[in-house]
């Protein structure tokens, strides 16, 4: 499975951080966001992300905290970017 370069770093904006992935296809667009849940789920901080044909358009915010920007919404950034470099070696 083949993946495009990644996108630059998180953008920080609006109390929130921002990021898109891109794929060669729709079907590895969503295989990612499938596989990623685990590990979304184990953190229990939750994305908001949307998928459109090759992109995972991601947004990070901290509810609870007021929505705002918090370590756990860094740590969930850095997992997303490893996955997603989990990608690129398949």
């Amino acid at each position: 499975m083949s993946v495009k370069p990644p996108e630059k770093a998180w953008t920080e904006a609006a109390n929130a951080l921002y990021k898109v992935f891109e794929f060669e296809s729709f079907g590895q667009a969503l295989a990612f966001m499938s596989s990623a849940a685990p590990l979304i789920e184990a953190m229990n901080h939750h994305p908001e992300w949307t998928n459109v044909y090759n992109r995972v358009m991601v947004r990070l915010t901290t509810h609870d905290a007021g929505h705002t920007i918090t370590p756990k919404d860094w740590e969930l950034a850095r997992v997303l970017d490893d996955h997603y470099a989990h990608y690129q070696t398949m």
